[in-house]
């Protein structure tokens, strides 16, 4: 019998590029119920009507919550039932975060922990949360809220395994190809607008993941966790040059235009850190980073020998497998999104 035989699911932030994938692997599923919580209702509206006229026949299993994790009594209200959560919910955009911090604090920080109290009152089984690289080595405002995000989850899930109640672990990941606000979109507009395309840094590196490998990355984590757990997939990276290059290879070479890093931007990005390199386990395709799971209590630990703090480097964009031109093309071409693109259907 599945795990999610008869149960119930709830996904924060469901409207987003991340909850629509998981819609279209689960509809299907031996769920009873998937309640999509976000506090947008056009949003919520036009996936109604998608599923509707889409999906007749599984549409009614997935149900809709208006409310902001932010307002602790609206997760509450949406959390009777629910066995497994699924949280995606966040502020995303690094320049937006620049200019307004504290609202990502408020929805990334204080708004996680909203969810993972409502949680554990509730039993909820299991709770897989959402991070970033920026997370590691975070320099922005978006990265430096999602690290102190993944803290609020780790000590969540400290208390929740003393309670013996709600599994909760974390993943990480890159960014993912044609999620709202991402690069390729952009550069496919610009293309069929007839305009350069705008480029921050050529020689910056970024991982490239698509949708359906982030579902994978979470679902991976749901089967395997212990409390505290945090997950991360080995994955492909490319140059912004290079990424560029690709996207104009299948969409038409309009020239390019380097405008030079946004606010808050790296070279590259840093999936696992040297510290967190340490404890880690490599499970093929997968790391998992185990939870610290030391107390306060440092007099009781006596450490002899070489104390090692860090392993000799982190897990980048820069040293991870680098994909070339062709190898781009390949990678994008594996998205949804470009597919259509290339076919000339509308993404919405």
């Amino acid at each position: 019998m599945s795990a999610f035989d008869n149960a119930t699911l709830m996904i924060t932030g469901g409207t987003g590029s991340f909850g629509s994938t998981v819609l279209k692997h689960f509809l299907d599923s031996d769920l009873k119920e998937i309640r999509i919580f976000s506090r947008d209702e056009k949003k919520q509206d036009d996936m109604r009507h998608e599923l509707q006229a889409k999906h007749p026949e599984t549409a009614g299993k997935v149900k809709f919550y208006i409310g902001d994790v932010r307002n602790p009594q609206s997760i509450r209200d949406a959390m009777p039932g629910v066995d497994y959560i699924f949280h995606a919910a966040a502020l995303k955009q690094v320049p937006s975060c620049e200019f307004f911090p504290m609202q990502a604090v408020q929805t990334n920080i204080i708004g996680t922990d909203n969810v993972l109290h409502a949680a554990i009152d509730a039993g909820v089984k299991r709770v897989v949360c959402l991070s970033t690289d920026k997370a590691a080595y975070p320099i922005n405002a978006m990265g430096i809220s999602k690290a102190m995000m993944e803290h609020v989850i780790y000590a969540n899930a400290r208390v929740a395994a003393e309670r013996g109640g709600t599994t909760i672990c974390c993943t990480r990941y890159g960014n993912v190809m044609c999620s709202r606000g991402s690069v390729i979109p952009l550069f496919i507009d610009q293309i069929k607008a007839g305009n350069p395309i705008t480029i921050t840094d050529p020689n910056m590196t970024r991982f490239l993941m698509n949708l359906d490998e982030a579902v994978d990355l979470v679902m991976f984590a749901f089967q395997h966790a212990n409390p505290g757990d945090l997950f991360i997939q080995k994955a492909d990276a490319s140059t912004i040059g290079d990424l560029a290059k690709a996207v104009q290879r299948l969409f038409g070479d309009t020239g390019t235009n380097i405008i030079g890093t946004r606010h808050g931007e790296k070279l590259f990005e840093t999936l696992m850190t040297r510290e967190e390199r340490l404890r880690s386990q490599d499970m093929g395709h997968y790391f998992r980073v185990a939870a610290d799971n030391r107390d306060l209590n440092y007099d009781k630990f006596v450490v002899k020998g070489e104390v090692h703090t860090m392993a000799d480097e982190s897990y980048t964009s820069h040293n991870t497998e680098r994909l070339d031109v062709e190898g781009t093309v390949k990678k994008i071409l594996t998205t949804e999104y470009v597919q259509n693109a290339l076919k000339g259907i509308p993404n919405v």
